[in-house]
């Protein structure tokens, strides 16, 4: 896998801008991904998703191979650096409490591990702030982190209207 992608991504693309029922493409073409082992995500990402009662929760059920275990030696090793160093920071209680409750850590860990981009809808706040986001910690991991536009567009992704 060369991109792993956030939670938020599929969230926002079913609630705004790609729903089901209006871009069916972009679902299909994440299909294509997924079977050309181009885009995948982690196991901790698919809980967070079937957890959903809705038609993007039936959506990652129907498609358990998309989803790659995170369960290995490696990337539990950098899974607890990522715990470590964010503990050891001077971030907002909550913020990181949240942070390190749900799958963030976990796909910055396997995409560290195997050498994947992360893909998420989080932007970079700045160093001073209190607030743990995606796109720092990669930052801090030297993991390469991207907007879903950022790759929508590396991977030349077109939905065509067809009629």
């Amino acid at each position: 896998m060369k991109y792993l992608l956030d939670a938020n991504t599929y969230i926002m693309a079913k609630n705004f801008y790609y729903g089901m029922d209006i871009c069916p493409g972009y679902w299909q073409w994440l299909d294509i991904q997924f079977a050309s082992h181009v885009v995948g995500s982690v196991d901790m990402i698919a809980r967070e998703l079937r957890a959903g009662n809705d038609e993007l929760s039936e959506w990652v059920k129907a498609r358990p191979t998309h989803f790659i275990a995170n369960d290995d030696q490696d990337t539990q090793i950098i899974f607890q650096q990522i715990v470590e160093c964010v503990m050891m920071a001077d971030f907002n209680a909550g913020s990181r409490d949240t942070f390190l409750a749900k799958a963030d850590p976990w796909i910055i860990a396997k995409s560290k591990s195997i050498g994947a981009t992360v893909i998420t809808h989080e932007l970079p706040v700045p160093a001073n702030a209190r607030k743990v986001k995606v796109p720092n910690i990669c930052h801090q991991f030297d993991v390469p982190c991207m907007t879903t536009f950022e790759f929508l567009r590396k991977l030349n992704a077109r939905f065509i209207l067809e009629q």
